[in-house]
């Protein structure tokens, strides 16, 4: 294959890798609108953005396994036509309850797609040309967590919010034909699928979520801990979803930890300013749109930051800046501070998290452990923002923003204090000393 197809290859793996986050973003922006014209609970605005997240964070791991068994690119394939299909009926559904049944099955398509992007490059590039391909993949999802929420209110202000829905069309039908660009590529091992695995933490994790999401129901959520419970003995004496060696040591554990705490912050709060804007301060979807712009842009400055200057000199304890940033802006939201200053404060904490948090949580994978360690980081974080929808909206609802905020702030202090193992873990040894052999 030749270096121009290579790169055009590129370009179809990274619209896809975009469309994912374009589709979260964009539709927390339109929900309030959805929810006005097609009524309901008010707690189904919440469902609109977690009912995507939910089944997307739950399947990827198994989506990443049928990559290596069927075909990553034939994978890919059908994961695109399955998004392409499920956008169309996102955007012509009448009801609350066909939406939110087609938003579980848009974000199981993605869960299909995003986990064959790193194995296809990886078939795609070497050496040089891998890292600056795997690089971009960074400024990428920058780009369309910045252009979401603008996008989402100016199509709902100017349109529809069926609009949201339909931007995936065109991009998915365009992935979709130049997805022949990419090479076939599958593991050499063969592994199983664990539909067992896979069924017992959809089952608890759902009956976890969906009663934060809905009306407290202690005896289902303790129904779903327990159901967590049989997973994990699962998974330790048998395995199949999870590398049993990833949990030999403190650190990685505590990774997992802090990414749910962190993301839960990230994710529930953009969903929370949207809202306060719309039901609140009355303001239409395009305002909502362009008041997170310097959420977005503090997030890309302060990340890009990070990966360039201050990582390098300073280390992977500059996550804890990027933790009280976070907390101050949140703060400052539940003060009375003016909205733009505020998120620009909480962006820019978001930013110096991120690029030392995976820097740090990557560095205890063993070579062997990549892919699954990657996987189920991804998934965590996936799941992180679904909790912290239904936490920190209900809380929105349910009371007033100061609530939620509070809220938020413990989340974020709550992520500091994990993240001290996480360092710890990082800084006692990495995956080739003796301390970690024979996990």
């Amino acid at each position: 294959m030749n270096d121009s197809r290579r790169w055009a290859a590129l370009a179809v793996l990274l619209v896809a890798e975009a469309m994912n986050l374009l589709d979260t973003t964009i539709v927390q922006v339109a929900a309030p609108a959805v929810h006005a014209e097609l009524g309901g609970a008010a707690s189904t605005i919440s469902f609109y953005t977690a009912g995507y997240t939910l089944p997307f964070a739950l399947l990827l791991i198994t989506g990443g396994r049928l990559g290596d068994i069927i075909g990553r690119r034939r994978t890919f394939q059908v994961g695109v036509a399955g998004f392409v299909l499920t956008s169309g009926l996102c955007a012509a559904a009448a009801t609350p309850g066909f939406l939110l049944v087609f938003r579980a099955l848009q974000g199981a398509s993605a869960a299909l797609v995003i986990p064959q992007t790193i194995g296809l490059i990886r078939v795609l590039f070497d050496g040089a040309a891998r890292a600056r391909a795997l690089g971009m993949i960074g400024p990428v999802m920058g780009l369309a967590a910045v252009t979401g929420p603008v996008l989402g209110g100016l199509l709902t202000d100017a349109w529809s919010w069926r609009s949201v829905f339909l931007v995936n069309v065109p991009l998915g039908l365009a992935v979709l034909a130049a997805s022949g660009l990419l090479a076939e590529d599958r593991s050499a091992s063969r592994p199983r699928l664990d539909l067992l695995g896979t069924g017992l933490v959809v089952l608890g994790a759902g009956l976890v979520v969906c009663p934060l999401l809905t009306q407290w129901n202690g005896y289902l959520v303790a129904a779903g801990v327990a159901v967590l419970v049989v997973f994990a003995l699962q998974q330790r004496f048998r395995g199949g979803l999870i590398e049993r060696s990833l949990f030999g040591g403190l650190g990685f554990p505590a990774g997992l930890a802090t990414s749910v705490l962190f993301f839960a912050v990230m994710t529930g709060l953009t969903q929370v300013v949207v809202l306060f804007l719309q039901l609140t301060q009355q303001a239409d979807a395009r305002t909502a749109g362009l008041s997170l712009l310097p959420w977005s842009c503090g997030l890309a400055v302060s990340s890009f930051a990070a990966g360039r200057w201050l990582v390098p000199r300073f280390g992977t304890r500059i996550l804890f800046a990027g933790v009280a940033f976070l907390a101050v802006g949140i703060a400052g939201l539940a003060l009375g501070w003016p909205v733009l200053v505020a998120l620009a404060v909480a962006g820019t904490g978001t930013g110096l998290f991120t690029v030392p948090f995976f820097t740090a949580a990557l560095a205890l994978v063993r070579p062997s452990e990549t892919g699954s360690a990657a996987g189920l980081l991804n998934a965590v974080q996936q799941l992180g923002g679904t909790i912290g929808v239904a936490v920190l909206t209900t809380a929105f609802l349910a009371t007033d923003v100061t609530i939620a905020c509070w809220t938020a702030v413990a989340l974020t202090l709550a992520a500091g204090l994990t993240a001290i193992g996480l360092i710890r873990g990082t800084r006692a040894g990495s995956p080739s000393e003796p301390s970690r052999a024979g996990v």
